[in-house]
């Protein structure tokens, strides 16, 4: 298997590392094009061999056209005295992303309605986009916005929107067969933490951890702007689609908050029956949501000209926290303890992915004498209880149409323990493997 349980230790140190990863991509002004993107792409690719690919400005897929490209170098509100009331500088959230370029004097009134707050969190500063209408302004937090007296303001926006390219990342680890694993998370968020910095941290240490092993999968992983990103690929790549088994879209998995799954379209696909399995035995709370058309990338794929199975695994879902899409989603709202859980979460649903079989019993009439082969042990416990329990479930089910997934929600007990029973059955010449149901 991929993970193992020995392997706490190391989770809770990989929470960290993932956590001084985010540290490091935190100041970047991340869109959906641009520099900032690209050099997002670059640290990526320092710690996992990504390939970075780009696609020209004008692009098509399918209902949809690659955008020019934004960059920005600088971006102000400065008052009569030269003072910067709003500052790029200070915080890349105080700018819309892909605003047009503005250099103006312009009056209070004439700039309200550029500004963007939120109320109801005083000192938060919102997150705000205009990626497919040209527009101009600026996000700071209401209690500023209370404070500027009325009269005249500099404003600069020091940004260019030209023709340029959409830029992604791509990794392929090659498995024992051409199935293929979609692991996808969205990498255009400018200094938000738990959306979505963690899910690039999180992908990039899965990637690696991957590396060092030989699944039985393939694994494809997608670092992509939000949804022309993943359209751009799909476009791109309907040739490989056949190939992908399973999926999951990565965001939000920093918060303190429970592991959440969102089902696929499909809604009984294999993965989400491997998500809804491990979460369900997990020691805290979960929860399990229906497929809905809304949320990230798993709408794209889920999208019924290809209906991948695809389901998206987080904490706290987008928009269910008030700190989302805010200034309050920085550094400290994220926990490495909850960064290296809910990478332990996704090793445990990839071993359940890899480890799920379909097996025929060899002596199915009646219970074969395990005692003779050294499979009961002869000191009993709660862990060869447990064991044999297992043994018995998979001799009993495994009728060429069931596979361990199924035996394990059917018995209650965890997969690894159906699986490590079907290996041990399997090396006494118990079972056979059928290929398919």
């Amino acid at each position: 298997m991929i993970s193992s349980t020995t392997e706490d230790l190391d989770v809770r140190r990989a929470g960290r590392d993932m956590h001084a990863f985010m540290t490091e991509l935190f100041p970047i002004c991340r869109s959906i094009s641009g520099e900032g993107l690209r050099r997002t792409l670059r640290m990526i690719e320092e710690r996992v061999p990504i390939e970075i690919h780009e696609v020209v400005t004008g692009s098509t897929a399918f209902d949809w056209t690659v955008p020019n490209e934004w960059n920005i170098r600088d971006a102000y509100i400065m008052d009569g005295t030269g003072r910067r009331l709003v500052d790029f500088r200070s915080s890349n959230l105080h700018v819309m992303s892909y605003s047009r370029p503005v250099r103006a004097r312009m009056t209070l009134g004439e700039l309200r309605p550029h500004l963007h707050t939120l109320p109801e969190h005083p000192d938060w500063i919102p997150y705000r986009t205009t990626y497919y209408r040209e527009d101009w302004g600026f996000c700071l937090s209401d209690r500023v916005l209370r404070s500027l007296p009325d009269g005249e303001y500099e404003v600069c926006v020091d940004s260019t929107l030209e023709p340029g390219h959409l830029s992604y990342g791509e990794l392929l680890l090659p498995g024992e067969t051409a199935e293929e694993v979609l692991i996808s998370c969205h990498v255009c968020h400018p200094s938000l933490a738990n959306d979505n910095l963690s899910g690039i941290a999180l992908a990039t240490e899965l990637a690696s951890r991957l590396r060092s092993t030989v699944p039985r999968f393939s694994y494809r992983f997608l670092f992509l702007p939000g949804t022309i990103g993943s359209l751009t690929w799909l476009a791109r790549n309907e040739a490989v689609l056949g190939r992908i088994s399973h999926g999951l879209t990565v965001a939000c998995v920093g918060d303190p908050g429970p592991m959440t799954y969102k089902r696929s379209r499909r809604g009984d696909a294999d993965i989400d029956r491997a998500a809804a399995h491990v979460l369900g035995h997990l020691d805290e709370g979960h929860r399990i949501l229906e497929f809905s058309p809304y949320g990230y990338d798993e709408r794209q794929y889920c999208s019924p000209g290809f209906n991948l199975p695809v389901g998206s695994l987080t904490r706290t879902p987008h928009g269910r926290y008030p700190e989302y899409h805010t200034s309050a989603d920085d550094l400290s709202f994220v926990r490495a303890e909850a960064l290296g859980d809910s990478l332990a979460v996704y090793l445990s649903v990839i071993d359940v992915l890899e480890g799920n079989r379909v097996y025929r019993n060899l002596s199915p009439m009646g219970e074969p004498n395990l005692g003779r082969r050294g499979l009961y042990p002869s000191v009993g416990g709660t862990d060869a209880a447990t064991s044999q329990l297992a043994m018995l479930w998979v001799l009993n089910q495994s009728d060429g149409l069931h596979d361990l997934l199924e035996v394990a929600d059917r018995s209650g007990l965890p997969f690894r323990a159906i699986r490590e029973a079907a290996d041990a059955l399997l090396e006494h010449g118990l079972l056979e493997e059928v290929a398919s149901r």
